[in-house]
């Protein structure tokens, strides 16, 4: 293996099929240092892709190499990858430190060696005054961030992160994605799961785009947020008060459309310009008007786009 491959993450004509069903299928990459993201609906082949990477599956045939190492090498790969999964469990009765704690003393550190990296993952999440809080008692922004913590103490070479953005509010977003950056200028692989295209577009070194189990495009995206013009994004956010959330967000000229939920404990806003919105929503967070409890986007108006930027690619494979 080249001395190139050994800093790369590689797949080499990867298939996955679950019986006859597929999950991706002759798979060509070469990921190097940086943010990488993986764009496609549901049911595109974002977790296969993740999953095989970790190991978690093994492939029905081709090769994956990451930095060298094989995911069926499980003592060496962990050494390398965190892995921050979007599923949220965990232990009952830890606090926050000693979750983070514990998967180091998995990866083979002492305690004494343990403590320090514990802390200074919590730090880097930002979550040090809850540290020894419980893990039960925290919100889901927060549980969030400690599985964050739990991937980047060992201090790995590769993040693997499924949606690690879903559940956070407007400013926990961008502190994330500035620690993304961080970790990238450190020279580590960020291979991130989103549904949320701006984010996308704005953390971003490559983007790789699925559909239904082949990689449509990749490389990089450029004015993804351009070309979505005529395809209005449709976010959900969860807040205390939507009403006068919605008396405001039409401050801004690219929102069409703003309605309450059936629960009225959240508000459907669609929006031509997605950067233009999520200043307006950190701007009513930072001032304490509204208490926004998480923003997600709308599968049904994603799959749309998605459809859109695709076009005619998927109906060729």
């Amino acid at each position: 293996m080249s001395e190139s491959s050994e800093q790369k993450i590689v797949f080499e004509g990867v298939s996955k099929f679950y019986g006859e069903i597929l999950g991706v299928n002759k798979v060509n990459l070469l990921v190097a240092p940086g943010i990488t993201s993986l764009v496609g609906p549901n049911g595109s082949g974002k977790t296969t892709l993740m999953n095989l990477m970790t190991g978690l599956i093994r492939p029905t045939r081709g090769r994956i190499s990451i930095l060298g190492t094989r995911p069926d090498q499980p003592e060496k790969l962990f050494r390398k990858v965190g892995y921050c999964s979007q599923y949220d469990s965990f232990p009952k009765g830890l606090t926050g430190f000693e979750l983070v704690r514990s998967m180091l003393a998995v990866h083979g550190f002492h305690r004494k060696e343990a403590e320090p990296l514990t802390w200074k993952a919590i730090e880097r999440v930002g979550l040090t005054d809850a540290a020894h809080r419980k893990v039960a008692a925290y919100s889901k922004g927060m549980r969030q961030r400690i599985r964050l913590a739990q991937a980047i103490a060992h201090r790995p070479s590769v993040m693997i992160l499924d949606e690690p953005l879903n559940g956070l509010d407007p400013v926990a977003r961008a502190e994330t994605m500035r620690l993304f950056r961080q970790l990238a200028e450190e020279g580590l692989h960020l291979i991130v799961s989103s549904h949320i295209l701006h984010e996308v577009d704005t953390m971003s070194d490559r983007v790789i785009l699925l559909n239904n189990g082949y990689v449509v495009a990749e490389g990089e995206i450029h004015g993804v947020r351009n070309e979505m013009e005529e395809h209005p994004m449709q976010i959900l956010i969860r807040c205390d008060r939507p009403s006068t959330l919605a008396s405001r967000v039409f401050e801004q000229d690219s929102v069409v459309e703003a309605k309450l939920h059936k629960d009225r404990r959240g508000l459907f806003v669609k929006t031509r310009d997605a950067d233009s919105f999520y200043l307006l929503l950190n701007r009513i967070v930072t001032e304490g008007h509204i208490n926004v409890e998480s923003v997600a986007p709308v599968d049904d108006d994603l799959n749309a786009v998605y459809q859109y930027l695709i076009g005619s690619r998927g109906e060729d494979q």
